[in-house]
């Protein structure tokens, strides 16, 4: 239950190990110790580590359970572990693959697999944690999604597609649960600096994952559906949405 100064008790990070996930769990702690629920792809070799950030940081308990975000199938199990201990205050939806654009879409499968992570398995947690949080009255949802959904570029449509539904989605699923005391933030970032993205040339407005958690962490609960981080790359992509297709696609990105 968020308490009554809006603090929550605990948290629920969907992509267990995601760098980006921890690092808002890590925001959150400060405010006072939390239960932490890391759900992560069983054998996941970053699972101890997961754990020990969090306890560093301040959790009163971390909890492990497995979850794969390709296997819809089991995802329905898995949610009923992760609330078999009570409710859950905030879910951080922040799991995901980048790729190679050239590789993804010249590979069927790869292209497949993605698109099962990142849309498919954000869908289907979407809906369970839907179905959770109304039950419960109240709670928020944080959806990690990327500027790169907003309008498809040459170097990373792939990727950028998959995130383009995750945001549609997580923005309707906003409006449908607003009614039932439920906030959910799309976050929107450019490039972070993560293992993930460690082999990409850095951009303009590139950021650290600190401060994504601190963006999340400040318009969680707030009403606002979605933000930018850094709150500029609003502004570019503003203009960007609105370049002609002829000159877009000449653009060195």
């Amino acid at each position: 239950m968020i308490n009554a100064v809006g603090v929550p008790q605990t948290l629920l990070l969907l992509g267990g190990t995601s760098e980006i996930g921890l690092a808002i769990c890590a925001e959150y702690l400060q405010q006072g110790p939390m239960r932490v629920i890391l759900a992560c792809l069983p054998g996941d070799p970053g699972v101890d580590d997961a754990r020990a950030e969090m306890t560093a940081a301040g959790a009163s308990a971390v909890e492990v359970v497995d979850f794969d975000a390709a296997a819809t199938e089991s995802h329905p199990a898995a949610f009923e572990q992760i609330f078999a201990g009570g409710d859950v205050d905030v879910a951080i939806v922040a799991f995901g693959l980048l790729g190679e654009n050239e590789e993804l879409w010249s590979d069927q499968r790869k292209a497949v697999q993605i698109a099962q992570i990142n849309y498919t398995g954000a869908v289907s947690v979407g809906v369970l944690l839907a179905e959770r949080m109304k039950s419960q009255g109240y709670g928020r949802i944080i959806a990690m999604s990327s500027a790169a959904g907003l309008r498809a570029r040459r170097s990373n449509f792939v990727y950028g597609s998959t995130k383009a539904g995750l945001d549609s989605f997580y923005t309707g699923l906003g409006y449908a649960l607003a009614e039932h005391g439920v906030d959910v933030l799309v976050i929107r970032p450019g490039q972070v600096r993560t293992r993930m993205s460690a082999h990409v040339k850095e951009a303009p407005l590139t950021i650290n994952k600190d401060e994504v958690a601190r963006i999340a962490v400040k318009n969680a609960g707030a009403g606002k559906g979605a933000v930018f981080a850094p709150a500029a790359f609003g502004g570019v992509m503003a203009v960007l949405t609105h370049v002609p297709r002829p000159i877009f696609r000449k653009l060195p990105f």
